[in-house]
């Protein structure tokens, strides 16, 4: 049987390489890599310490704006695990970053946090530590 294993998150962004600067600049994470897509519009690949985030633009612009979080079916937000939620909520703060739900006990030994990334991604930091 065959196996599978998680490669990357892919977002729609109008500006890809803003996505990728805010990702850089917030998470420390590096640019891969720039190209262009088959349609022509522009793909930004970012290395997030290990995991993959790949960001491409539009051939045509979308005629309306991103739905608000949660507010369709599909991917509602992707997760980033920090070993100092305390610390990474402070430094993202301070940077400027919007979080829409604040240190919370998820269950023990889990804490999270949700924070708005470019374009209004939602993402949920968390940490995980003994129980």
């Amino acid at each position: 049987m065959a196996t599978f294993m998680y490669d990357h998150v892919h977002i729609i962004s109008p500006d890809p390489e803003a996505a990728a600067d805010w990702f850089v600049d917030k998470f420390g994470a590096t640019i891969k890599g720039k190209g262009t897509a088959p349609d022509g519009s522009t793909m930004v690949m970012v290395d997030l310490h290990g995991s993959n985030i790949f960001l491409k633009g539009r051939a045509e612009p979308p005629t309306h704006e991103a739905p608000p979080p949660g507010s369709t079916y599909g991917l509602e937000h992707f997760g980033v695990v920090t070993d100092d939620l305390d610390s990474a909520v402070a430094d993202l703060k301070a940077k400027g970053v919007t979080f829409t739900q604040e240190i919370t006990n998820f269950r023990p030994g889990v804490r999270i946090s949700f924070l708005l990334g470019p374009d209004n991604v939602l993402i949920e930091l968390l940490e995980r530590k003994p129980a």
